[in-house]
């Protein structure tokens, strides 16, 4: 795994050992930028922008952001196994000043409204056997964290057959090998 592009293209980014977690792949990342750089669906600019990296794993995806100039990634992962990954990897990165991770379970102890920042981007990784993905962005919908023009970008199996709120708009949705990405905002 490594950054795509911006300041550290080409560094690589550690990954765990164990196969309970399942990084994004860097053909998809790379597939999920193209399309915030050039869809005339949504107007997104990753310089300057704020991103939430819910289940942030290592931290993929948010990392990649900063690479781009985003100005903050905030990273809420709680697996035990790969915090000391991901911390590793803001550190490897330099981008302490520019980020925070939140170690709290995304469902039961994260208070969306204390976050005290609109984002442009909230990006979600559950994984792909999480049936809570409905509770999950109602509860973010309702904490109005997200910017009026701001996008969700949910990354699932293709396979997988999710239930939305509605008050949350589908954009678009492309599928890549076995991933399912999905674009949306809420109205």
């Amino acid at each position: 795994m490594r950054i795509i592009s911006g300041n550290f293209k080409g560094k690589k980014i550690l990954s765990p050992k164990d196969k309970s977690t399942r990084p994004l792949k860097d053909l998809t990342k790379e597939s999920i930028f193209n399309i915030i750089k050039h869809s005339n669906k949504f107007n997104i600019n990753i310089e300057e922008s704020n991103i939430l990296d819910l289940f942030s794993g290592v931290g993929s995806f948010g990392l990649e952001c900063l690479s781009r100039g985003a100005s903050t990634s905030i990273f809420v992962e709680n697996y035990k196994e790969v915090l000391p990954i991901l911390k590793k990897n803001i550190l490897n990165l330099n981008y302490l000043n520019n980020s925070s991770i939140i170690e709290k379970d995304i469902f039961d102890q994260l208070d969306f409204n204390n976050l005290k920042i609109e984002f442009d981007i909230i990006f979600m990784d559950p994984p792909y056997k999480e049936k809570r993905l409905h509770t999950l962005l109602k509860k973010i919908i309702e904490s109005n964290i997200l910017k009026k023009e701001g996008i969700f970008i949910i990354h699932r199996h293709k396979k997988e057959e999710d239930e939305f709120p509605n008050s949350f708009n589908l954009i678009e949705q492309k599928t890549y090998g076995i991933s399912k990405i999905i674009f949306g905002y809420c109205a």
